[in-house]
């Protein structure tokens, strides 16, 4: 910035939002469209370099091409002042970096709610042949309402661009979040920005990062060779599938791992709609169960004595068996009976006998 405090006679200084080794981030104030913006200056001896100026001159102009909800819109970039600048939208809020300070281990639905933002944005920067090479909670931002959008595709390089043989002095990104092939000093893929927003969501559900060194040479080799430790051994409250998904993502091949942003979101928001489902389930359990409960419980039917029992007839007019030994056989009344239909029985062949004697044979 000029002394009096104004950027390529159109942008006025408001602010200091934040600073790096590599560049110095302001907010201030477009007067020619009046509104407030953001604006990344690089530092002088970055911007002295003429190869480096026509990198970010083309990752600037790839960046400024990205339009979407979860990516910080590029505005405009130049040179003034001897220093390069790019103009971002300014984005209320904190990085994820101070967040984690601040919470320590977050909720692991807050974490993944967070996880699909960043894989939604970054996924569409690689739909659009572009690898972010640096992704760090510095550069996602988290809006009080909890939106997030990825900044600083300022190195992004174009797919097309990469020679997957290429090998340079320079490793992109930073120590504590880039991939074992960055670490190997190999081009960046998308698969490499799947393993820094592993990194990220290790470090949000555990509070601690996968690999910690005293210096870049150190962590660079524990990215490349050691195997992390599973996540649900830090916080058991991590569910299973998490610790899965997590340890495939942090793999030291890229193959092994989901190879786009897009892919790993897809993962993580399945596994949220499913969370989802069960709370509600459970959640109309102990409704239903109150529901239950509330309503009145019909009065205990007393036991019914024998003797209230009436007979039932079925079909064949016969009473049930069990209702015989209710009922037993009047014996003496059966005998009378039969003793009456004989005495009726042998009086018929008496008064035949009586007719054929008063009046002869013939």
């Amino acid at each position: 910035m000029t002394e009096s405090g104004f950027l390529n006679d159109r942008y006025q200084l408001l602010g200091v939002l934040g600073s790096g080794g590599m560049a110095v981030v302001y907010k201030v104030q477009d007067r020619m469209l009046e509104r407030t913006v953001a604006i990344k200056v690089l530092r002088e001896k970055y911007s002295n370099d003429p190869a480096f100026r026509e990198r970010f001159r083309q990752e600037a102009k790839a960046a400024a091409n990205l339009s979407h909800p979860n990516i910080v819109m590029v505005h405009d970039f130049g040179y003034d002042e001897k220093r390069l600048f790019i103009v971002m939208e300014y984005v209320p809020g904190e990085n994820l970096k101070t967040l984690i300070e601040k919470k320590g281990i977050f909720d692991v639905e807050e974490a993944i709610r967070l996880a699909v933002q960043i894989c939604a944005g970054v996924g569409y920067a690689h739909r659009a042949g572009l690898v972010h090479c640096d992704m760090k909670p510095h550069n996602v931002l988290v809006m009080p309402d909890q939106r997030l959008k990825v900044a600083d595709f300022g190195i992004a390089r174009a797919l097309t661009s990469i020679n997957p043989n290429e090998k340079s002095q320079i490793v992109w990104g930073s120590p504590q979040y880039f991939s074992p092939e960055q670490a190997r000093g190999l081009a960046p893929s998308p698969a490499s920005d799947v393993y820094g927003i592993g990194v990220m969501l290790y470090q949000m559900l555990t509070g601690r990062l996968p690999f910690r060194a005293e210096n870049a040479v150190d962590l660079a080799r524990l990215h490349r060779d050691q195997s992390p430790q599973p996540p649900i051994t830090l916080n058991r409250r991590i569910p299973m599938v998490v610790n899965d998904i997590l340890m495939k993502v942090l793999s030291k091949e890229p193959s092994a791992r989901y190879r786009t942003a897009d892919q790993l979101g897809r993962v993580l928001l399945s596994f949220s709609d499913e969370a989802m489902q069960k709370r509600m389930q459970t959640a109309k359990r102990p409704a239903a169960q109150a529901e239950s409960s509330a309503l009145p419980h019909p009065s205990p039917v007393p036991p019914v004595r024998s003797d209230h029992i009436q007979p039932v007839q079925t079909n064949g007019g016969n009473l049930d068996p069990e209702e015989d030994e209710l009922y037993p056989v009047d014996w003496v009344n059966v005998f009378l009976g039969l003793l009456a239909l004989v005495a009726v029985g042998g009086l018929i062949p008496f008064a035949i006998w009586v007719y054929f004697t008063l009046n002869g044979p013939g």
